[in-house]
């Protein structure tokens, strides 16, 4: 399983977190602005018996970049701990880009997910290493995202 974490790690897109250092400085909503959007995504993130995959879409220039490193940095600072039991509130982020190769289209979107999602919660590392090792061929971009999706994220969420 050690070769198949490796190759997930090969194959993720450098860049396309929401921390990495080529965003910096992030941009970040205004005190004040964006506040019923901001409000509304709290507040389906904060309710556990919603479904909390968020998808931010828009014509250039609406400020979803803003919006959503905003949403990031407020959910990687939420943490609750209880003793050594540190429970993580963001999954992972994936930020598309019109300038770079990788990141302007949805092929390396739930290779990525599936990543840190693993790196983040390392009880579903191995199912997801399991997958790999049992179809190679979905760190591939070309393969159906349905696939990828199901394969990388979504049974190993099931598993939990």
């Amino acid at each position: 399983s050690k070769g198949a974490w490796e190759k997930l790690a090969q194959v993720t897109v450098k860049g396309a977190e929401h921390d990495f250092h080529e965003c910096l400085p992030h941009p970040q909503c205004l005190e004040g602005t964006q506040v019923d959007l901001l409000n509304y995504i709290y507040g389906v993130l904060d309710d556990k018996t919603k479904n909390r995959l968020i998808w931010l879409h828009g014509i250039a220039g609406v400020r979803k970049s803003a919006v959503a490193f905003t949403v990031a940095e407020r959910m990687r600072g939420l943490k609750v701990t209880e003793e050594t039991n540190v429970k993580k509130q963001l999954t992972g982020t994936f930020f598309f880009s019109c300038r770079h190769i990788n990141r302007c289209t949805t092929g390396h979107l739930f290779v990525m997910l599936a990543y840190q999602l693993a790196s983040n919660f390392p009880s579903v590392k191995m199912h997801v290493t399991k997958a790999i090792l049992k179809n190679p061929a979905l760190l591939h971009p070309n393969r159906s995202l349905r696939n990828q999706m199901e394969a990388l994220f979504f049974r190993p969420l099931q598993q939990l």
